[in-house]
């Protein structure tokens, strides 16, 4: 049940994703402007549910796969990292919640720019 939970809620997620991406406005802009607010968004959302759990301790099962790992997990992982990051420095643990944060935007760059390249010189072998 709760993998279908996950499952059901990650489509919805995914789709409103893919219906930002066409519903907002795009300035001409180099930068990212539809994944920002996004990603943004999906971290408003995910502290209001953090504290709506808080006080309602019985959304913190089901609801909690359907809505955080469900759909703000399809809509944008970005909120499970600024939640995660939340709580690492709400518990007092500050210097791992910059670890975190830097390796992970530093380290997710350069794991795509490897990828990035292997599979272009990959390709270029053929």
């Amino acid at each position: 049940m709760n993998w279908l939970l996950v499952a059901c809620g990650g489509a919805i997620g995914a789709c409103l994703r893919y219906g930002a991406g066409l519903i907002f406005f795009k300035p001409y802009s180099l930068f990212p402007w539809t994944t920002w607010y996004v990603n943004l968004f999906g971290c408003f959302l995910a502290g209001v549910f953090f504290a709506f759990t808080q006080r309602y301790p019985i959304l913190q099962n089901e609801t909690r796969l359907f809505f955080m790992v469900g759909i703000l997990g399809g809509f944008t992982t970005f909120s499970s990292f600024g939640l995660e990051t939340f709580q690492l420095i709400r518990n007092g643990h500050i210097p791992i919640a910059l670890a975190y944060t830097v390796s992970s935007v530093v380290v997710g760059v350069i794991c795509l720019v490897i990828g990035f390249y292997l599979f272009q010189m990959m390709l270029s072998a053929k």
